[in-house]
């Protein structure tokens, strides 16, 4: 029994005493004393204090923040704002009595002019903010009571949560995306920009800002856009209209929707008269009032915005070109950013067009007005144009791109366009030859020279116009380049002046382009500098102004289409008021091939004969490519001097003979121009121009 007991008794390798199992069920039945709920509970409570803790973390982190931000930094700098604005860019031209008008207007989507708020009717002030935030003076940003309003009711039918100061922070900023960061961070911002800028300094922002449809940013240009007029000029009718677009700018404006837009007309008026800004009886007769709609000038294709402008003149786009050429020199801008200036600078472009003598131009072109007959292509096409038309100090008065109505923008333009230029023929030979001759002293205009073609290559070369290779007999300068023959400006050039010094005067004297290399690659052989027949070829621009240092003392001018452009604050960014010449030619060269280039037109003998414009002195060369592709005349008077250019886009006979419709062009359009025009003599010209060079230097 003893050996019985101890083994029940006896304890474990560890000392420890195994309890018994009625012992282990009676512990395990405390511990099942825990409820479920009680856990639930005691996890719930962990997790709201939790919560609670956050939350006052980062409300607190919020605040703090929100407390910061608004009393901190201007957020939104409206005066910055205001300058990067894209803002329509406008062309002005002077008229006969020297007045200045707007020519045309240049932007992309957005047109857009800034207004004052000191020009802005209170009729507009009043229709904006009661029918858009009528507690606008009276909150700080957020209007709080309309914000929680459209939380607990999101059917809400006041107005919308957004006062007038959020709106601008989205006209400024372009962020619409809804999310609560989005929100609160404009809610922030409207805070910030409350404390830092006047109810008036807002409401200007707003109105200037805001999208009112048919691509229209800000009252003025809509104001001018749907009732052709200024902002000042509109009656209580047209504010309240202009108000009701901007709820949905591109489908309730007067050209898209008018019932609707009537219908937000009429809201508008409600609102005004509830917050008791006029009486029932002025919105009753605002509303019945017909309001008048200007017809669009734009094209009438269904798209939420209009096209960047009207179609451009022939002269209004050269204007752009050489306004983003000039910037991109001037600045170092790229060809975008210049662009970009343009059409969302809010730039004022002071164009130099003479608009009388282009709408000369464009009716001539337009009709084919005194052009002579034309024979059509193989395609059924007729033959092409340009002319260029310059004042003797490097204004370009007038120039037309082409024939027919002009129907686009970016068009092919043959007067000023680097791939429009075509082989001159004999146009050259004054520029090429005859003008450094003489200012070489190589010869004078009744210098005698051998009429006979050189012998090149072991044949006989060049040929004259009727096919021969010369009379054999002596001729003076003068007689040879009022003739236009080949074979004396060959000899010249071969004999007395050579290449180098021909190809020198082209382009450094005459900026006419050519490239300084021998044939294939360039233009500096006898063919190209002799006759004419370029690898390179030149536009009527750069013959006109290269022409014009005959009949203005020798000087070279730098063709501008601009007097100068300011930005939106009126600082000149670009001049050309102050356009100094290079002297390209002695005085006495110039007059003599002024005079020699009279004779060309004066004497029966001359390819130019019986292009005299009546009452004037008349300077000129012509010029025919060998293949009879090209016809040009250049030349001038007094008044302007001017190249023409006749042929086909293509190289295509033109099956005209030995007539040249350059010419009759030239002496159709150019009669017309000089109509009315008072006596004046190339002596002038050159006076004129010394006497404004005397003023410059002293």
């Amino acid at each position: 029994m003893e050996n019985s007991n101890e083994r029940r008794t006896a304890p474990k390798k560890n000392g420890a005493v195994k309890a018994s199992p009625q012992k282990t069920k009676k512990a395990k039945k405390k511990k099942r004393k825990h409820p479920v709920l009680y856990t639930i509970f005691l996890f719930c409570f962990c997790l709201f204090t939790a919560g609670m803790l956050t939350a006052m973390i980062v409300g607190g982190s919020v605040a703090a923040y929100m407390s910061n931000y608004v009393n901190g930094d201007i957020a939104v700098n409206l005066e910055n704002y205001k300058d990067s604005q894209n803002q329509t860019s406008i062309m002005y031209a002077y008229d006969e009595d020297d007045k200045l008008i707007e020519l045309t207007r240049l932007h992309g989507e957005e047109n857009r002019i800034w207004v004052d708020y000191e020009d802005m009717p209170e009729n507009l002030l009043w229709a904006f903010i009661c029918l858009e935030d009528f507690r606008f003076y009276n909150h700080n940003g957020v209007d709080w009571i309309r914000t929680i309003a459209v939380i607990i009711k999101p059917e809400y039918e006041g107005q919308g949560a957004s006062t007038i100061t959020q709106q601008l922070i989205k006209n400024l900023t372009d962020e619409n995306s809804a999310t609560y960061f989005r929100k609160f961070h404009e809610i922030t911002r409207a805070l910030n920009l409350e404390k830092n800028y006047s109810k008036k300094d807002i409401i200007e922002a707003y109105l200037n800002t805001v999208a009112l449809g048919a691509g229209c940013y800000g009252v003025k240009t809509a104001a001018e856009t749907y009732f052709g007029k200024e902002v000042d000029e509109l009656n209580l009718a047209e504010c309240a209209m202009l108000a009701g677009i901007t709820k949905a700018p591109y489908t309730t404006n007067p050209y898209v929707n008018m019932e609707k837009c009537k219908e937000r007309q009429k809201r508008c008026l409600k609102a005004m008269v509830e917050e008791e800004k006029i009486t029932q009886e002025q919105a009753d007769k605002a509303y019945a009032k017909k309001v008048k709609i200007k017809s669009k000038s734009t094209s009438d294709k269904d798209s939420e915005t209009v096209d960047r402008s009207e179609i451009l003149s022939w002269y209004e786009e050269y204007v752009v070109d050489q306004v983003i050429a000039d910037l991109q020199k001037e600045y170092d801008y790229d060809y975008t950013e210049a662009q970009r200036m343009i059409y969302y600078g809010g730039l004022k472009i002071y164009s130099a067009v003479d608009l009388r003598v282009q709408e000369i131009l464009e009716d001539a072109y337009e009709n084919r007005t005194g052009f002579p007959r034309s024979h059509y292509d193989s395609r059924g096409e007729l033959p092409e144009s340009s002319m260029t038309v310059m004042d003797y100090e490097g204004r370009i008065v007038a120039l037309v791109g082409g024939t027919g109505k002009k129907t686009a923008n970016r068009a092919y333009n043959r007067a000023t366009d680097s791939r429009a230029k075509r082989q001159p023929g004999s146009s050259i030979k004054p520029l090429s030859v005859y003008a450094p001759a003489v200012d070489m002293g190589r010869v004078t205009s009744q210098s005698v020279i051998l009429e006979e073609a050189i012998v090149l290559k072991g044949e006989k070369w060049p040929r004259n116009f009727n096919g021969d290779h010369g009379s054999g007999e002596y001729v003076t300068v003068e007689n040879a380049l009022a003739r236009s023959l080949n074979t004396v400006p060959v000899r010249i050039l071969n004999e007395m002046i050579g290449l180098e010094n021909s190809i020198r005067y082209c382009n450094e004297r005459f900026h006419l382009g050519l490239v300084d290399a021998a044939p294939p690659a360039g233009d500096k052989d006898l063919s190209p500098l002799g006759v004419g027949g370029t690898r390179t070829g030149v536009t009527t621009l750069e013959m006109a102004a290269a022409f014009a240092t005959f009949g203005n003392g020798g000087r070279y001018y730098e063709p501008y289409s601009y007097y100068k452009v300011t930005d939106r604050n009126g600082n000149v960014l670009l001049d050309n008021t102050d356009n100094k010449p290079e002297q390209a030619i002695a005085r006495n060269t110039a007059s003599e091939l002024l005079s020699m280039l009279t004779k060309a037109v004066t004497e029966s003998y001359g390819t130019a004969y019986g292009s005299k414009i009546s009452g004037f002195q008349t300077f000129a060369k012509t010029g025919t490519t060998s293949d009879n592709c090209d016809k040009w005349y250049c030349g001038g008077t007094p008044h302007y001097v001017t190249a023409v250019w006749y042929g086909f886009d293509y190289r295509a006979d033109l099956r005209t003979g030995s007539s040249n419709p350059a010419k009759t062009i030239y002496r159709s359009v150019l009669s017309k121009v000089h109509s009315g025009l008072s006596s004046k003599t190339f002596t002038q010209v050159r006076e004129n121009i010394d006497n404004k060079l005397v003023d410059v230097q002293q």
